[in-house]
């Protein structure tokens, strides 16, 4: 059995003078969620977004809005995030200290909860949050650009999770994966344990975004039947 299917696109890769137009676009093929990559230039490499255009997307998108915080110290962005209206809010292991007390903030908000972990990260890290969690974010990349390729032995970890949360009765804790997602791995990525897939450079890169999305739809859906 598989969770329900969710397409999460990321609007790092969309085109950031239109971001109207990138809801649309999501609205328009179907996507469930929209994914938003938040990077601070200290824990990654890179410098994208804040709480205000979180707060201009929660204006314009009635569409569950996940964000990604790829950041040090999540603790001090959990409650502008939560009060911009992000409805799930993930951090990564690595960046605190006290995952506990980052888990148990993004709880106090009302809002599901996502650990991460990079690509070098020890599933071992997170073990211990597992039960307190809603989300496992699995990256397929080193956190910090768009436009990656899929590490191949993401599959493989994928799958170990998946095989760990089923074993443990945590079921309900979703799975979603994020780099180098691609039409032609979904059905790997699904197939191994991934219910919610991010996908940035695939979509809005493409020449028909909107067919892009239902086509990730298609192809998760003819796996789930089988």
């Amino acid at each position: 059995m598989y969770s329900e299917f969710k397409l999460a696109p990321s609007i790092l890769s969309a085109d950031f003078s239109n971001l109207k137009g990138a809801l649309k676009i999501c609205d328009d093929g179907g996507a469930d969620w929209i994914h938003v990559d938040v990077m601070d230039n200290q824990f990654v490499p890179n410098l994208t977004i804040g709480p205000p255009v979180v707060k201009s997307l929660r204006k314009n998108t009635k569409k569950f809005i996940d964000v990604h915080m790829m950041v040090i110290n999540p603790e001090n962005l959990v409650e502008p995030f939560a009060r911009a209206g992000a409805d799930n809010i993930t951090f990564h292991v690595e960046a605190s200290e006290k995952p506990e007390e980052v888990i148990e903030l993004i709880r106090a908000t009302g809002k599901m909860v996502g650990i991460s972990l990079k690509p070098s990260t020890s599933f071992n890290e997170i073990k211990p949050f597992m039960d307190k969690v809603d989300l496992v974010l699995v990256m397929s990349v080193e956190p910090g650009f768009g436009g990656q390729g899929y590490i191949e032995d993401s599959t493989a970890r994928i799958s170990k999770i998946k095989k760990y949360l089923n074993d443990n009765c945590l079921e309900r804790v979703q799975i979603q994966v994020d780099g180098g997602i691609k039409l032609h791995n979904a059905q790997e990525v699904i197939s191994a344990g991934g219910n919610i897939l991010v996908a940035g450079s695939e979509v809005f890169g493409s020449k028909n975004p909107n067919q892009v999305i239902k086509d990730f739809y298609t192809n998760a859906h003819s796996i789930q039947s089988i």
